[in-house]
């Protein structure tokens, strides 16, 4: 009578074989708290949006209330915004002022960028580097310098004072003549055999692929001329000439203890930015990906 004896191997540990912890557990907790992270700091950006739009809406007794939502809603605070004060007057101010920098700066900008980045001249690194250290100084160190110089050309109290001062700004030719830098030498050299002018390949060759970089720039420029509240109250004291951040300080003045109103006011300046912020945010993605900064 045999007996079928069964020898089992006993198992080998080996330490190299051990289950260690798995990475996707690991990048998963990550993700998740980067996810919080930035829920929190977009619920701490949009917060205070959110309270000044609600707060539009709360009669004058329950301004200053904790409570979130209004109890009852009302549209008296516009009423009142456009009514009894030329608000009307201080947004189109502020939109001819910021449109007219916003299209002036960029042709002159370009134009600039261009010849710094793609044409050769005597001194021509020596004029991008004076330029780019304009943007190592604060701008009210220069408030000062450019009000006297204003005030001699005569345009205190008028929009060519507004505008004019606004036009040069050495950010733009810097990030334009970056992107231009980053443009291929075999257009401007095919354009060039073909016979074609240095103005002809700036404007049918280097113009149509800036589009990207130039809608950017249009909506920075906007919205910092649109904001602009120290230089207009500089240079300006008409009150015809009062742009919408200057209406609304001057509004708080007179209606110190008027919260309602004055939020009102102020949801209605933010409205453009807004706006134009969420139409064109596709290109302000497209010229951080493409201006090539060397």
């Amino acid at each position: 009578m045999t007996t079928d004896t069964r020898t089992q191997a006993a198992p080998v540990d080996r330490p190299g074989l051990r289950p260690g912890p798995r990475r996707g557990s690991r990048s998963s907790r990550l993700r998740w708290l980067l996810f919080a992270i930035g829920l929190v700091l977009a619920l701490a950006t949009v917060f205070p949006l959110l309270w000044m739009v609600l707060g539009s809406f709360k009669t004058a007794e329950e301004v200053n209330s904790p409570q979130l939502i209004p109890s009852t809603f009302t549209l008296d605070n516009y009423v009142y915004v456009f009514s009894q004060v030329p608000f009307a007057r201080y947004l189109f101010n502020s939109f001819f002022v910021s449109a007219a920098v916003t299209v002036i700066a960029l042709w002159f900008h370009s134009m600039a960028a261009y010849a710094l980045a793609r044409l050769r001249f005597p001194g021509r690194e020596k004029i991008f580097l004076g330029i780019f250290a304009t943007m190592l100084v604060s701008a009210p160190v220069t408030i000062i310098p450019t009000f006297i110089i204003v005030r001699t050309l005569g345009i205190v109290d008028s929009y060519a004072g507004l505008i004019v001062p606004a036009i040069f700004n050495a950010f733009g030719i810097f990030l334009l003549r970056q992107f231009y830098v980053s443009l291929p030498d075999e257009l401007e050299e095919a354009a060039l055999v073909d016979g074609a002018s240095y103005w002809k390949i700036y404007w049918s060759i280097v113009l149509p692929l800036s589009r990207p970089i130039l809608a950017a720039l249009a909506v920075f420029f906007f919205l910092a001329n649109w904001n602009s509240f120290v230089w207009p109250m500089t240079v300006t004291s008409d009150p015809h000439l009062r742009v919408v951040q200057l209406g609304i300080q001057s509004f708080q003045q007179q209606y110190a203890a008027d919260w309602n109103y004055i939020l009102a006011a102020a949801t209605v300046a933010a409205l453009p930015t807004l706006g134009i912020f969420f139409v064109f945010q596709k290109q302000i993605v497209a010229s951080i990906k493409t201006s090539g900064l060397k």
